[in-house]
């Protein structure tokens, strides 16, 4: 037998049907008789339930809203801050760095709720809790946040004729 015919063991040979009663899968080709799933394209959509109303169908429809404009924070909490040498200057790269956040595109903000701060910091977060700040600044540290955004001038109302 030449190389060239060897094939591959892996994965199994179809078996052909609709050959005659002599091949052991003659007559209805392993289809059963008579019905639906005998025929060709007989098949059922995905998620059909023999006529009954199917659970989709059932479930009520979503309400509400969604915010396309919704901003998810990093939050961290002043408490955390203590694994960081005293008058450090922080940023977001020196938290991930630690595991304090996990993603380096989502902005950061910094909670004064869970915790106590033990040394003066320099903290640079994108948002920051009126409670985190006073935490930071009783410690002689200090919040960085980001210049707020200026907004887009209004249009001009056009002039009435």
């Amino acid at each position: 037998m030449p190389l060239t015919e060897l094939r591959s063991r892996s994965r199994k040979t179809k078996k052909k049907v609709g050959r005659g009663n002599g091949s052991g899968s003659g007559t209805y080709s392993g289809r059963g008789m008579k019905g639906q799933s005998s025929r060709a394209g007989g098949k059922r959509r995905p998620g059909f339930e023999g006529g009954q109303t199917p659970y989709l169908r059932k479930m009520p429809k979503l309400k509400g809203f969604k915010n396309p404009n919704y901003v998810e924070y990093q939050v961290i909490n002043v408490g955390d801050l203590n694994i960081f040498d005293s008058g450090a200057t922080i940023k977001k790269e020196d938290l991930l760095a630690k595991n304090l956040v996990s993603k380096k595109t989502k902005p950061v903000k910094l909670l004064g709720g869970k915790g106590e701060l033990e040394k003066a910091l320099t903290i640079e977060v994108d948002k920051a809790s009126a409670s985190a700040i006073k935490a930071v600044e009783s410690k002689k540290g200090k919040v960085v946040l980001p210049a707020p955004k200026k907004e887009a001038p209004k249009k001009a109302e056009k002039a009435k004729k």
